[in-house]
């Protein structure tokens, strides 16, 4: 083969491209990967999952050193908040990764191209860098260009004090009046970050509720939890419009007075990133939303072409996306790959931690499917208790005529970690009664999991 020439392009390097890649070529394919930003990670590692998650951390133990090390027995004073710290720790984690990244595309052979890719035509794709443009060929390309915020009409973005998730990883001061757009993951995160470090946060959403899709008993839960934290909800409110002006903001709201503030953060959600990808050179054409149509194997319809992740239907989850590269890669390498979509998790990283995986109780209703449930608090958990967190609780679904685990919802410490074993038990079929007998270490958290199995299965919890 020529040096421009490979059996997979892959075109983007988030979590599902570049881990399509590497898995790619594991599996014996000689695979380049397209990137146009200079890091590699995608948004997720570069302004996503990872300095949002890196920020949540950091302003949990500022907020925990104010408010909660007394209870411990712990005597501080003085606490003050060093911002330039805290962002350039955010930064240099994410370069950390990114470097990673790196290196194993180096170790694993994967040919990394910096610039804009786009077909030109049946496996030809185009690099555009700087000063030239480099043409490249494959028998297979695979698009993983992943997804970019959602725009709100009336919202008018000037990238400093009306912006996105990306702004509000890097504001250069605390905000004296942060409004958010949107009480999803990425609204509620972010506004958790800044009202730690002393923000006063506002969440305006269109629904009735937070959490649009989770399980309506924890996020309601959540909500009070939030509230009890200083974050102010208005449910049912139409953004009309939101401008910088000054050195602040003004957002207009349907039925009430234009809403005054120092920043405004839109957080609606997120869309597939298709344009620009010369798509029409091979006969492909996206949906009203954007989202490219695939089969079973994430096939277009153009033959060896492909496409995962934020692109396609589905949550947008960078594990999701992981989970559909590795399948598509292992299905053009070996004839084989496969998603299991009722077992993957998903986490909201606030404080408390809610995770879900499989179904909600709204949608077993919906669907007619007959299911019995097990709840168990957190506040009769020994290892809750001994770690001073008590919020939350499991919630375990199972159908009522088999036994089998048909959803999992955690609100509470570590939900995020321990949601996990669920999506392993949902994974390999498992009865509740499976989790109940199985034996968890004491004390832990995970034991709050196997007691609301027990009470599931139709017994008794033994601590509560």
């Amino acid at each position: 083969m020529s040096n421009n020439t490979f059996d997979l392009i892959v075109i983007g390097a988030g979590p599902g491209g570049y881990v399509a890649a590497i898995k790619a070529a594991q599996l014996g394919l000689s695979v380049a990967c397209v990137e146009k930003e200079p890091a590699l990670g995608g948004t997720c590692l570069r302004v996503g999952c990872i300095p949002s998650k890196a920020l949540l951390e950091s302003s949990a133990r500022f907020a925990a050193t104010r408010d909660e090390l007394k209870a411990h027995g712990v005597k501080v004073s003085g606490v003050e908040l060093d911002l330039a710290t805290l962002l350039r720790r955010k930064d240099q984690v994410v370069t950390t990764l990114t470097k990673g990244i790196d290196s194993l595309f180096k170790k694993n052979k994967v040919t990394r191209f910096a610039g804009l890719g786009s077909f030109t035509g049946p496996g030809k794709v185009a690099v555009k860098q700087k000063d030239v443009t480099v043409e490249l060929t494959a028998k297979n390309v695979l698009i993983a260009t992943g997804s970019k915020s959602a725009p709100l009409a009336g919202v008018v973005l000037d990238g400093d004090r009306v912006g996105t998730s990306t702004e509000a990883l890097a504001y250069p001061e605390v905000p004296g009046h942060l409004v958010v757009i949107g009480a999803g993951v990425i609204g509620l995160e972010l506004g958790s970050v800044w009202s730690r470090l002393g923000a006063k946060v506002t969440v305006l959403e269109y629904l009735d509720r937070i959490l649009p899709g989770m399980d309506v008993e924890l996020a309601g839960e959540a909500r009070k939890t939030f509230e009890k934290q200083g974050i102010e909800f208005r449910l049912g409110s139409k953004v009309t419009g939101a401008r910088a002006e000054g050195k602040g903001a003004i957002v207009d709201v349907v039925g009430s007075e234009p809403l005054r503030c120092d920043r405004v953060l839109l957080a609606v959600g997120r869309i597939p990133n298709t344009e620009g990808l010369g798509l029409e050179t091979v006969g492909i054409a996206p949906d009203a939303k954007g989202r490219i149509e695939v089969n079973d194997h994430f096939a277009t319809s153009a033959p060896g072409v492909y496409a995962i992740g934020d692109v396609i239907k589905g949550p947008m989850l960078a594990h999701k996306a992981e989970e559909e590269g590795i399948a598509c890669v292992e299905h053009l390498a070996t004839g084989y790959g496969h998603v299991d979509y009722n077992s993957i998790p998903s986490v909201v990283y606030t404080h408390p931690e809610i995770a879900s995986v499989g179904r909600t109780e709204e949608e077993l209703k919906a669907a007619g499917i007959a299911y019995k449930k097990g709840s168990f608090p957190f506040l009769a958990s020994g290892r809750a208790r001994a770690i001073g967190e008590t919020e939350g609780r499991v919630k375990l679904l199972a159908d009522a005529t088999t036994d089998r685990i048909l959803g999992v919802h955690i609100i509470g410490a570590h939900a995020g970690d321990l949601i996990a074993e669920a999506a392993v038990a949902m994974a390999f079929h498992a009865s509740a009664e499976d989790v109940a007998r199985a034996s968890h270490a004491h004390p832990t958290l995970a034991e709050a999991l196997k007691e609301a199995a027990m009470m599931a299965t139709g017994g008794v919890a033994i601590h509560c």
